[in-house]
């Protein structure tokens, strides 16, 4: 139990975050928010119910009385025969039950925690109709995060909710049910099975795809990309005592090469062919950047700031990349992680409006130009307020629940605007490396701490101000940066320094 106490009133929560399990002991507290150290959720002290993601649950409260300088925590027996352990237990929003006299239905199109988040909030926010989850997925919602972090998981390892929790709810999964057309005028969506189903509010939340090489020898066998369960078994199967190239340096490269530096046996290789996803300072101009010097260190080799030109195989099965420079690589496996375009082919010749990526526009309120159309998650381009409202698409796990939650609040007409600080999380050789923020634009950079000690803090500054953190082994500091910039107070140059 996490005993809280703001000015002079306590509270008593469940200690753990329902997300990794992180202790919120350790978190940031300002005001009635807790935000969780390690991935950024928050949660309200007062009802302990979820306030920022990506945690799907709420914390559990506990009665708290105070007697002659003494307070007193309570809790049901119900509550300890629950779970084992009492500080892991977690608490599910009430949700309305479906109710077939409603006939109105919510369409979602995908499988992510963006469709996810839409429909358990309709259900929470009162919603009795009929709600659908159509995706080409074959699985429930899962944990697109771990794919490259532990390759040998299964789908169901890996899920976040099970299907007897979307039953439960009234909420209709689809799977292998991929749309090809949407009819807005007859608000109808048409699937590749020759199917179609009409809607009251529409949600596309239909992700994104990864880039696809555009070189000879793409489609040899054993050029992978990996975006699904099935992907990350085949490429551990694989790649497992052979030579692999990744192409690209996305955070999916840097998570691969982790794996690959983590177990003996792997004859990996790296190929950078552009710029990282989140970029480190070096000490000197002609080091790599922080994260790829610890994997250097562990035997994982870079061949920076060149182009593939061609891969090369045999028998039909991949064999050799070879570099723009002519140097031939031995490659048993190639990993493509050069990164995505957005799932929105299906959308073209219609009215709804897209940048020139394939992105859908939409607004605060995560509204499309097309009425009764909503759009969340890797598919969108929304206003940032870090870039001064200025469109970006963020791949983002926390950002694509923000957006689900926010398109079902609007869906039902509540007129509520996105407030979000983006939070980013991953984990390299034991290493914990936390981002809050959109530092996309940033000009320059204050760093606290070591870069070399591997224990650093840095604020990415744009126009004067502070628009991102990361950070090494500085837990909470980013959360704490999140909750400031979260509040809407800006951080200048001089007050990083």
């Amino acid at each position: 139990v996490l005993l809280v106490r703001n000015k002079m009133e306590f509270r008593a929560l469940g200690s753990k975050c329902p997300h990794y399990g992180a202790p919120l002991s350790k978190g940031v507290l300002r005001g009635e928010r807790l935000r969780c150290p390690w991935h950024g959720a928050c949660f309200n002290i007062k009802t302990g119910d979820i306030e920022e993601y990506p945690s799907l649950d709420c914390l559990p409260c506990f009665k708290v009385t105070v007697e002659d300088g003494k307070v007193f925590v309570t809790a049901k027996k119900k509550v300890l025969t629950l779970t084992a352990d009492l500080e892991s237990s977690v608490r599910m929003k009430d949700t309305s039950k479906r109710c077939l006299l409603n006939r109105d239905t919510m369409l979602l199109l995908g499988g992510g925690v963006a469709a996810l988040l839409c429909a358990e909030t309709l259900r929470q926010e009162g919603f009795t109709g009929r709600i659908i989850m159509a995706t080409k997925e074959k699985h429930v919602p899962y944990d697109k995060s771990k794919l490259s972090k532990e390759m040998n998981l299964k789908p169901e390892d890996i899920c976040l909710r099970k299907p007897e929790f979307l039953d439960a709810q009234g909420i209709e999964l689809w799977t292998e049910k991929e749309a090809v057309s949407v009819d807005f005028q007859k608000q109808k969506v048409h699937f590749m099975d020759g199917s179609s189903q009409k809607y009251n509010q529409l949600l596309i939340a239909t992700g994104s795809h990864s880039s696809s090489l555009k070189v000879p020898g793409a489609d040899l066998q054993n050029v992978c990309t990996l975006q699904t369960p099935e992907d990350s078994s085949k490429i551990l199967h694989l790649a497992t005592g052979k030579n692999l190239v990744i192409i690209g340096a996305s955070f999916i490269g840097t998570r691969l090469e982790w794996v690959s530096a983590a177990c003996p046996g792997f004859g990996w290789v790296r190929l950078f062919l552009q710029q990282c996803s989140l970029e480190f300072p070096s000490e000197y101009s002609n080091q790599l950047p922080l994260p790829f010097q610890m994997l250097q260190n562990k035997g994982v080799k870079f061949y920076m700031k060149t182009e593939l030109s061609e891969l090369k195989g045999k028998d039909g099965k991949v064999a050799e990349a070879v570099l723009a420079c002519g140097e031939k690589l031995p490659a048993d496996v190639v990993v493509v992680a050069i990164g995505v375009f957005p799932n929105s082919a299906f959308l073209k010749g219609t009215a709804i409006t897209r940048d020139d990526k394939g992105a859908i526009l939409v607004d605060l309120h995560m509204q499309t130009n097309i009425p009764n159309v909503f759009a969340a998650g890797d598919v969108v381009s929304f206003p940032v307020a870090l870039l001064n409202g200025d469109r970006s698409s963020i791949h983002h796990q926390q950002v694509a629940e923000a957006h689900g939650h926010i398109a079902a609040l609007n869906m039902l007409k509540k007129g509520k605007e996105l407030h979000t600080v983006p939070f980013f999380w991953t984990t390299m050789l034991g290493k914990s490396i936390r981002y809050a923020g959109c530092g996309k634009g940033y000009t320059d950079t204050v760093v606290k701490g070591s870069l070399e000690q591997q224990k650093f803090l840095i604020f990415y500054i744009r126009d004067g101000f502070v628009t991102a953190a990361a950070s090494l082994n500085c837990d909470p500091m980013v959360s704490l940066i999140a909750e400031v910039l979260w509040s809407g107070k800006q951080i200048s140059k001089e007050e990083a320094e």
